[in-house]
């Protein structure tokens, strides 16, 4: 895949087989970056959320990406690149719409609570977007202990969008219906 040499304390690249592989690199980079953004950002999400069952699924999600950095960190490690983050222009908007509803909705109310979920929601189905390319170029590379760690997160992201709607579907949409405007 990539001829890599070690130098001192750190790896440097060498060469780059074809633009697939430099494509799947930066991608790599790109979602290493968002990953360790998003636990700070769902701490703050989860410290916004009224409902129980929302706080303890952004908590949940936030241990949940701890781990998904150090499996991105795996696959850098495999590929024999040092970890490193690229700033991700994509997920950085999400995230600003993210604070933008904090900022927009009432502190205690369900409806701060819907446009919490839907924030965490498009976050999710781009991370799911991502790690789905990611887990099939890496299948296409020829990587497939890669694939598995990319699939293994995949799966988790799925996971946790499912559980946002079930809160959504379960009271909390109801709730805000409710709610004065």
């Amino acid at each position: 895949m990539q001829t890599r040499t070690e130098t001192a304390d750190t790896l440097t690249e060498t060469a780059i087989d074809n633009k697939l592989q430099e494509f799947f690199v930066t991608m790599l980079r790109e979602i290493y970056w968002a990953e360790q953004n998003l636990v700070t950002v769902l701490s703050t999400m989860a410290a916004a959320a009224t409902g129980k069952s929302l706080q303890e699924a952004f908590g949940t999600h936030r241990m949940q990406t701890e781990n998904h950095v150090k499996m991105v960190e795996q696959v850098f490690e495999l590929m024999g690149i040092a970890p490193q983050a690229e700033h991700c222009i994509g997920l950085q908007g999400l995230f600003d719409e993210g604070w933008k509803v904090i900022d927009q909705t009432e502190e205690g109310t369900a409806q701060r609570d819907v446009a919490l979920i839907i924030a965490a929601q498009k976050v999710e189905h781009y991370e799911i977007a991502c790690y789905g390319s990611l887990a099939t170029l890496a299948t296409t590379m020829g990587q497939m202990e890669i694939a598995k760690l990319l699939r293994k997160v995949l799966s988790q992201e799925k996971e946790t969008d499912a559980l946002l709607t079930i809160i959504a579907e379960g009271k909390t949409n109801a709730q805000a219906s409710e709610e004065a405007v």
